[in-house]
């Protein structure tokens, strides 16, 4: 009894090893006329024991594709003359899908037989049809891109990418232009529509190949764009550690870069290390002296902010040297002189000695008239540049002030005070 057990599960194994093995072969018949039908036959064979180590099997799905996309690109290539145009969404789909079997059907065409000899005959036909789809690939990143489908687009852009780096074409003699612009910006294109799909994880992965991967020139982006990149996808990831060490490789490699430091500047500001922010300035305005009028105010600020008033001041003055239309060090120093004037007012109003008294009051309005000129410079520039309102006000507030001490301090503001009064009054 347990014999003709034994016999009857041996007939059905086979059985079961036969049906699949049919089922490559109708599949490959099927394809000819039915794509739809071809698919479903050659989809248990992927997944059975018997037949999913079997090269063939995925060559034939692989093949079952390649014909479903071209199909559709011969139907669209000739529609100038049949006025048939192909369907481009059946094209893409056999074309995306196409690419996973042809790479299982070579990794196990490349398994040495019983003798460790290698007989891999499904290669070249592989090879062949890759090298034919490469190119779509980009066509259907942009097709699946102007249908805002940004997560499918990425998905092709990255597969034009891919696919000249596989095991399979390594020792193809033709080879592939990987120094062609083209090729570069396709990179560029799978990193963007990664972003746009909000897919930060993959973004992260493809920025780090980026850059891992020698760059060429080209007119789409810059080197440094990567960096850029992949610094924001950190930062919207709310990952410190990594932002950080990507803005310190990004200001290594680009010193004159204008992102890298004033980000990172920012963020040794806000981690209270005021002495490093105040380093990383140094550099940048080493790196580039003429246009720091911003990092130079920065940098007097930081000074401000701890009352090292004798370091904060040489600072904005530098900056308005390098650019005397500098307006966040015009109003800088005019502030900066006003919180000394303040200091001095507030000592002058404590102490009861006539002569002390007169000092300090000299001395405040000494420090109340060095801020004027820049104020009012301040003031000028904003109104050129027609600044809005939230601009303005504040500025004509500090002028309002520093017009209402010295009046106070028997310096005549009268006229200017009178003006400024009814100028915040309008804009109220």
């Amino acid at each position: 009894m347990k014999k003709v057990l034994l016999v009857t599960s041996l007939c059905m194994l086979a059985s079961l090893s036969f049906a699949q093995k049919k089922a490559v072969k109708d599949a490959k018949s099927a394809m000819k006329n039915n794509i739809s039908e071809a698919r479903n036959l050659i989809k248990p064979a992927l997944t059975d024991p018997e037949t999913a180590n079997d090269p063939e099997t995925w060559k034939t799905a692989g093949d079952i594709e390649y014909k479903a996309f071209d199909d559709e690109r011969t139907i669209e290539m000739q529609k100038g003359i049949t006025g048939k145009s192909g369907n481009e969404g059946v094209m893409y789909t056999g074309l995306y899908n196409m690419y996973d079997p042809y790479i299982k059907a070579d990794e196990l065409g490349q398994i040495p037989d019983e003798k460790g000899k290698v007989k891999n005959k499904y290669r070249k036909d592989i090879i062949k049809n890759l090298r034919d789809g490469h190119h779509f690939y980009i066509n259907g990143g942009i097709y699946y891109n102007d249908k805002q489908e940004y997560k499918k687009a990425a998905d092709f852009f990255e597969r034009y990418w891919e696919l000249p780096t596989l095991p399979i074409f390594a020792e193809d003699e033709d080879g592939f232009n990987l120094q062609d612009s083209t090729y570069q910006t396709i990179k560029y294109y799978a990193v963007i529509t990664s972003i746009q799909a909000k897919d930060h994880s993959r973004a992260i992965r493809l920025m780090k190949k980026m850059i891992s991967e020698p760059y060429v020139q080209n007119s789409t982006y810059k080197e440094s764009d990567v960096y850029e990149l992949l610094a924001n996808e950190y930062q919207q990831a709310k990952d410190t550690a990594n932002f950080i060490a990507t803005l310190n490789e990004g200001a290594r490699k680009f010193p004159t870069n204008k992102y890298f430091i004033p980000n990172l500047v920012n963020e040794f500001i806000r981690a209270g290390q005021t002495g490093e922010a105040i380093k990383y300035l140094d550099q940048a305005i080493s790196n580039d002296p003429v246009n720091s009028c911003d990092l130079m105010s920065v940098k007097a600020s930081l000074y401000a902010e701890q009352k090292q008033y004798d370091q904060a001041e040489p600072a904005y003055l530098a900056a308005i040297n390098t650019d005397g239309n500098c307006e966040r060090a015009l109003e800088g120093i005019g502030v900066l002189y006003v919180l000394q004037a303040q200091d001095f007012k507030e000592k002058a109003g404590q102490t009861t000695n006539r002569r002390e008294q007169a000092e300090l009051d000299k001395a405040t309005t000494d420090l109340y008239q060095k801020a004027l000129p820049f104020l009012e410079k301040y003031r000028n520039l904003l109104k050129a540049r027609n600044a809005d309102t939230a601009e303005l006000k504040p500025a004509l507030m500090k002028l309002q002030n520093v017009y209402y001490n010295l009046s106070l301090l028997n310096v005549d503001k009268s006229a200017e005070l009178d003006a400024i009064d009814k100028e915040l009054e309008r804009i109220k």
